[in-house]
């Protein structure tokens, strides 16, 4: 199993990924450009730009194809329309995860 962290292209990304301290599998993902080798080396994941009329159902399959039981999402964009489908990811036992302040990329 895993937890996706939005908003890899943040420092708050890595701080929360320090805070955590989970044993389980943490993938960094963003939909703002990423490196290449980053990608391609599965250090990091693309996600969906919640501009996308589809975001929630992209995340969704996102989250399945990567076994992911819990996002959190660091933008603010995301961080409401996910919550808006917060019985949609429950019914697969995906947690929706709102970090504190602290770790909010504008």
């Amino acid at each position: 199993m895993s937890v996706l962290i939005t908003a890899a292209t943040s420092a708050q990304a890595y701080k929360l990924k320090a805070a955590l301290n989970t044993t389980e599998k943490v993938l960094l993902g963003d939909y703002l450009d990423l490196p290449d080798l980053m990608v391609k080396n599965g250090a990091m994941i693309k996600t969906p730009s919640p501009e996308n009329p589809s975001f929630a159902h992209l995340m969704l399959t996102l989250a399945l194809d990567n076994q992911v039981t819990k996002i959190y999402t660091l933008r603010r964009a995301e961080l409401v329309l996910l919550q808006e489908a917060k019985i949609l990811f429950a019914e697969f036992d995906i947690e929706l995860c709102a970090p504190n302040n602290e770790f909010i990329a504008e």
